[in-house]
């Protein structure tokens, strides 16, 4: 018997770009470096290492995102408590669009995503850099 859900990943998308803030590369483009703005780069580090990622963006792997945002989690990071504006991006856009609802849901504002994600970023020739595997424990 199939399973049958009550939302589908496509239904769940579309309710998250209804309530969420989306900017297209030259907006996020324009807001790279700027004071108090923080890039999310929600991709695994593998794809950030096969890839490239933005400069400066801090990577939080999906999975640990809500532990990292809420200030009672012992996984908590302060600079979620800053106060600054957080770009979400992923590779494609929906990753980060869910990012940035669950985000949001949480009281983290202001949040938005990048429409089209790193895809969309890299294809308009935005900055990249090279981002070298680490090793767990060597510091490295």
């Amino acid at each position: 018997m199939p399973l049958e859900i009550k939302k589908s990943v496509k239904q769940m998308f579309a309710e998250a770009m209804g309530e969420i803030e989306t900017i297209k590369v030259d907006q996020a483009k324009a807001l790279l470096g700027a004071e108090g703005i923080t890039f999310i780069d929600l991709r695994d580090p593998r794809e950030i290492w096969r890839d490239g990622g933005v400069p400066d963006a801090i990577n939080v792997t999906r999975g640990m995102l809500e532990f990292w945002i809420d200030p009672g989690s012992p996984y908590h990071k302060e600079f979620f408590a800053s106060g600054n504006k957080f770009v979400f991006f992923c590779a494609g856009g929906v990753r980060s669009a869910f990012a940035a609802k669950t985000a949001q849901d949480m009281g983290l504002t202001p949040v938005c995503h990048i429409e089209g994600g790193f895809g969309a970023w890299k294809k308009a020739g935005a900055p990249t850099q090279t981002v070298e595997p680490k090793l767990a424990g060597t510091g490295n």
